[in-house]
């Protein structure tokens, strides 16, 4: 069996996924699908793209949830890759060695040269985020894209995740999460950030920032009270702005 890295780092490079503004749009899914089809973890195949009975593997997920009740209610999307545990069972049941936590930033990979595609890992993850490539014969999963992050041919801004970078609302955050100083760690503990089923004693490295409540207050962005008319739509002065308003709309 593999063992964890004896002397880690400290060093904990993980996604922290705002779960209040997240649209699920599906881009980050998509841009993942996209940069994995080559590079280190390529191909990532599909069966019958197009047909009735479309499979293949993806890193990243996106699932949608019904939350709350009656005027309460609204949809939580929630996107799930693999999340880089601190003590992954997925790592310690490999046979082979070919799954393996990196000592030097935590993130957890597959090593495809020595993978027998035994599965052994995809069971013991309870996360569902180990992926079995039928065509290559081995398991593979999120690398937080180790070819991006690393690479000095790119600017540094570019150096993130392929998810990261095109999440069009800004709900995907990547930094070290071993140091408490860093921005992902500041708005974790600002915005009461926590693990996925923290019972099961894994040690999430990514977090999740609750959706926050609904606002129902006056002036409140989104609130309904705020599109309530006001005294001053019915006066002069309301009628001139609501004017002036659809003329520079044209």
């Amino acid at each position: 069996m593999t063992s964890l890295p004896a002397l880690p780092s400290g060093r904990k490079l993980g996604l922290v996924i705002d779960l209040d503004i997240c649209v699920g749009c599906h881009a980050c899914a998509v841009s993942c699908k996209e940069w994995n089809a080559g590079g280190h973890s390529a191909p990532l195949t599909d069966f019958d793209p197009y047909g009735s009975d479309a499979t293949g593997v993806w890193f990243n997920r996106i699932h949608s949830f019904e939350a709350g009740e009656g005027a309460d209610a609204r949809a939580i999307h929630f996107p799930k890759s693999c999340l880089h545990c601190e003590t992954p069972d997925c790592v310690t049941v490999c046979p082979t060695g070919a799954s393996y936590k990196r000592a030097e930033d935590g993130i957890v990979l597959v090593n495809a040269d020595i993978c027998i595609g035994c599965k052994l890992c995809a069971w013991a993850c309870p996360y569902g985020a180990r992926e079995f490539d039928a065509d290559d014969g081995v398991m593979k999963k999120c690398t937080l894209c180790i070819d991006r992050i690393y690479n000095e041919n790119l600017e540094e801004v570019d150096r993130v995740p392929a998810c990261v970078s095109v999440c069009p609302v800004g709900a995907r955050h990547f930094g070290d999460l071993g140091d408490s100083n860093s921005p992902v760690s500041q708005l974790v503990a600002s915005r009461g950030g926590y693990d996925l089923m923290p019972e099961l004693g894994y040690r999430p490295v990514n977090k999740y920032l609750p959706p926050r409540p609904r606002k129902t207050e006056p002036g409140c962005t989104g609130a309904p009270a705020a599109l309530a008319p006001t005294e001053d739509d019915f006066n002069g002065a309301g009628l001139l702005l609501r004017w002036m308003d659809r003329l520079l709309s044209r």
